[in-house]
């Protein structure tokens, strides 16, 4: 009887080891907006490359509501085991914490483990085709000359456009009233027709209003300049550093995730944003990568936001 026994035990062993192996079975991908917009379609591309390299299929699940709060909770509570992943993104990880932070459900800094940072989207600074200024320069001399007559347009109060639009005004000077909206393509048709004068708005949002000539860019909120737009200079270029304001991305981990599994996912997301498709659509999205950033600068990178949008957030609350 001890042959069998022993047999049984090494087949045993056996395959806890290979149950051990990750991944061997699919991850669930939450992206915690709805269905069809940028985020999601970005997520569902990235989900189909990791795919690939993790040889499991990863299914991209959309659990929207309460800006991304919703979903990123479900993450949180998700079992540390590399299974559930999350896209974590500026809102439920920036903004929110910083002006909302009695809405939170999960402690941000804690709650989670940054795997590698994945894209980042300056916002566009755009105005109708008869605006009075052209450039980054013209539009603060313009504001600075008439204090409260010009207005700017964003999808509503808190959201990334409001707070480039805010961070624009104290890092230049110039006194431009918010105006939210429920809907952004009510905005981007109040812009083209003059109703707006401004907003800091994504670059797919802008493309067909500015390739029909009725928009016009100014610049941009970036840091360096994007490949779709090359010629518009960033608020870096224009002497206002302070007015840097973009969207980002990383995928995340809930916290306890053990090591092996981080570090296996890491190196399946670098080759991810290496691949020449993810390259591109980064690229044509109006959006530059994000490098390659573990736990410990990505957190860093986390708490830098919080305190630049509570920096806005007096202008934000008024």
């Amino acid at each position: 009887m001890k042959a069998p026994l022993l047999a049984l035990g090494l087949v045993m062993a056996a395959a806890g080891l290979a149950k051990a192996e990750y991944p061997d079975r699919p991850v669930t991908w939450i992206v915690p907006f709805s269905a069809g917009g940028v985020t999601d379609i970005s997520s569902r591309k990235l989900a189909e490359v990791l795919t690939e390299q993790l040889g499991q299929p990863v299914i991209v699940t959309n659990k929207p509501g309460a800006g991304g709060l919703v979903g990123t909770k479900e993450a949180q509570g998700a079992a540390p085991d590399g299974y559930t992943v999350l896209y974590g993104s500026s809102g439920p990880f920036g903004i929110i914490p910083a002006l909302s932070p009695e809405k939170l459900t999960y402690d941000p800094l804690k709650d989670f483990e940054v795997i590698r940072g994945v894209s980042a989207s300056p916002q566009m600074i755009v105005t109708h085709a008869d605006a009075p200024f052209s450039t980054i320069a013209e539009l603060v001399d313009y504001a600075k000359a008439n204090p409260g007559k010009l207005n700017f347009g964003s999808p509503g109060i808190g959201t990334a456009q409001h707070l480039a639009g805010e961070l624009f005004n104290k890092a230049t000077g110039a006194d431009m009233t918010h105006v939210p909206y429920k809907a952004g393509t009510s905005q981007m048709v109040d812009l083209a027709s003059g109703v707006l004068d401004l907003s800091f708005e994504y670059s797919p949002i802008v493309k067909p209003y500015v390739e029909e000539g009725k928009m016009k860019i100014l610049g941009t909120t970036g840091r360096e300049r994007i490949a779709t737009y090359p010629d518009a200079q960033t608020v870096v270029e224009a002497g206002y550093p302070d007015a840097v304001n973009m969207g980002w991305t990383f995928l995340g981990v809930p916290a306890g995730t053990p090591a092996e599994i981080r570090a296996r996912l890491e190196t399946a997301m670098n080759a991810v944003m290496a691949d020449q498709r993810i390259a591109d659509m980064i690229r044509t999205g109006g959006q530059i990568v994000v490098p390659a950033v573990g736990e410990t600068e990505g957190k860093a990178f986390i708490q830098a936001e919080i305190a630049k949008f509570k920096a806005a957030g007096g202008a934000v609350s008024n």
